[in-house]
């Protein structure tokens, strides 16, 4: 059944009827043919990629991947969606330095088509152990090919395609089955902010603009002359007047003498 594709043809005689006795099919055409498919278990394979984007530029991502490799998404579709922080972005949302995550589920469903023939009709012609030419309900001969070792029940008797005579009304089935594996796969991308610019170091001087108020000019009064200090005494004057007295008297004294 894992086979890409496997063939199963069983022809089943379910009777051999004589003496006038017939079985037939309830069905409108000679051949019937009925399809099922069968699905089995499915198998699950989930795969995350992560990187960072480094380049974008309009439609066009560039990821480093976590293995160092650089790969150039171009003409992403902006219908894509990425989801960061619990928001949806499109692709010009997107900034240099986010990480991203895409997660890849493949979901694999093994199947099996049966088609499923069955046809009555009277064996015209035998050529064992190949083939078998029969005549249909609407009286047109079609020859069918026999699968190798295949068995035929007449009136309860198992026989081969050489036990097989001329006139046997039989009714025979014919089983194909091919295997199917329907393959789906969704993906997720998910993504961080990139981190903050960090703050600059404690040296290094941050500019500070400052509003600097200038106060009005407010004129003033001028300012009274200081006091001189209290240096001198009545005594030199005091001197000076006795000293002009002396000076008189003598004075007079010379002129009275001439």
């Amino acid at each position: 059944m894992q086979s890409t594709r496997k063939e199963v043809a069983i022809w089943t005689g379910i009777a051999v009827l004589l003496g006038g006795m017939t079985l037939a099919l309830s069905m409108s055409a000679q051949v019937q043919t009925q399809t099922t498919t069968t699905a089995q278990k499915p198998t699950v394979v989930t795969k995350v990629e992560r990187g960072e984007i480094v380049y974008i530029s309009g439609n066009n991502v560039v990821v480093k991947m976590a293995d160092g490799s650089l790969r150039h998404f171009d003409n992403v579709p902006d219908n894509v969606r990425v989801t960061v922080d619990g928001k949806q972005l499109g692709v010009r949302d997107l900034k240099v330095g986010m990480k991203v995550q895409r997660t890849i589920t493949t979901t694999s469903v093994p199947k099996t088509i049966t088609t499923v023939q069955s046809v009555t009709g009277t064996v015209w012609n035998v050529n064992p152990p190949t083939s078998v030419i029969l005549t249909l309900e609407d009286g047109k001969n079609q020859q069918f090919k026999i699968p190798k070792g295949q068995k035929f029940d007449v009136d309860g008797q198992m026989t081969d395609a050489w036990g097989l005579r001329k006139g046997m009304k039989i009714s025979a089935t014919k089983v194909v089955e091919v295997p199917e594996t329907v393959v789906t796969q969704q993906a997720k991308v998910t993504g961080t902010m990139p981190p903050p610019p960090p703050p600059p170091p404690a040296d290094t001087p941050i500019l500070v603009v400052e509003e600097v108020v200038v106060p009005e000019e407010v004129a003033e009064a001028p300012a009274a002359p200081a006091a001189l200090p209290k240096t001198g005494s009545p005594l030199p004057l005091i001197g000076l007047l006795g000293f002009l007295s002396l000076a008189s008297s003598l004075g007079l004294r010379a002129f009275r003498v001439r």
